[in-house]
């Protein structure tokens, strides 16, 4: 184990820990005694069927969906339902590189996939709250992968499904991306396989990984009209500096690693033979598929293809020139979308 105070209840908290026991994964590893971080808002009605669930995206936590997306008034509201913000395994509060005891952590963590990021939250919600049912499951970017796995694995339980700026299978111009990603990290002589002291001797590589965000995170015209001026920097190299490096050099590298790895290899096909359409076609949930019109990771195009297998969905394109990392919240009028299209999915009737 090695010690990241930007992990701590301080900065993303409050969270609680759900101890799942030694859960076996899809590669064939075990996490002994894997714990599951989670934020709870709203109260869980005596039917049980005002739950919401959001699975956390890459490099995010529980804290961002309280900040940005909880709120009363909001179409996720605390006063009438019960949302349970989940943390992915490896994302640093759950089960994750840096706080696993013994001879699975740090550059030995094992891989672990959506599937049980998805069957870790379920044994959870279904053991803890004696859920049958969710009302929502709502997640941007890897938090897509996730609600459309949930919609695939558990369709009867899923009753509204609103994947965020993802797909259901990662492209090849994703994976390669990710890939990228991955390898600016490793690169750095200070990685050592994994077993480095600290992140700070990684930070060359952890900088690199910074700026291949600055590329692909925003759109090219969020550089071409100086959208970055609006959001308080005085210029491209303060955006870079103060922004993207302030967010990811203080993570943990071999968990940006775990997380790019299961980015990688999102895929609800696996559960079918590799038939896409025969995956998408077990989903029940009411779903609007919501991609971001400037987003270079996963561009409305991808998402409409798939959006066309799923039984009585609709697609609601959501506008912004920020691109991808909008989803962290910095654009109100985007914000705004989502709650309007969240509100009309709420209100549609199911079984």
């Amino acid at each position: 184990m090695t010690a990241n105070d930007y992990y701590s209840q301080a900065n993303h908290g409050p969270y609680l820990s759900y101890d799942l026991g030694n859960f076996t994964l899809e590669e064939g590893g075990m996490l002994r005694g894997c714990q599951l971080a989670y934020a709870t808002h709203g109260e869980l009605n005596s039917l049980k069927n005002n739950a919401i669930l959001i699975p956390s995206w890459f490099a995010g936590t529980s804290k961002i969906f309280e900040q940005a997306y909880i709120g009363a008034g909001r179409a996720l509201d605390p006063t009438q339902y019960f949302i349970i913000c989940c943390n992915q395994l490896g994302n640093g509060l759950s089960s994750s590189p840096h706080n696993t005891p013994g001879a699975s952590g740090r550059g030995a963590f094992p891989q672990v996939r959506i599937g049980d990021d998805v069957r870790a939250q379920h044994q959870f919600v279904t053991q803890h709250f004696g859920l049958t049912e969710l009302a929502l499951v709502v997640g941007g970017s890897m938090g897509a992968q996730q609600t459309y796995e949930w919609a695939v694995r558990y369709p009867a339980m899923v009753k509204r499904a609103a994947p965020i700026a993802g797909t259901a299978k990662n492209t090849d111009h994703d994976f390669i991306f990710a890939q990228t990603l991955m390898d600016a990290i490793t690169s750095d002589p200070g990685y050592q396989q994994g077993f480095y002291a600290s992140p700070e001797e990684v930070r060359e590589g952890l900088r690199r990984h910074s700026r291949l965000w600055a590329v692909m995170g925003f759109s090219t015209e969020f550089y071409q009209q100086q959208v970055w001026r609006g959001l308080g920097f005085s210029s491209v190299e303060d955006l870079q500096l103060n922004f993207l490096d302030a967010y990811f050099l203080p993570l943990d590298p071999n968990s940006l690693l775990r997380q790019l790895w299961k980015w990688q290899r999102g895929d609800v096909s696996r559960q079918t033979g590799g038939d896409l359409k025969k995956a998408l076609g077990r989903m029940t949930a009411k779903t609007f598929v919501m991609p971001i019109d400037e987003d270079l990771f996963f561009p409305p195009r991808d998402c409409r293809a798939e959006q066309k297998m799923i039984k009585g969905s609709q697609l609601r394109v959501l506008k912004s020139i920020c691109g991808h990392l909008v989803v962290n919240g910095m654009e109100p009028a985007f914000l705004a979308q989502v709650d309007s299209h969240l509100r009309d999915l709420l209100a549609l009737p199911v079984d």
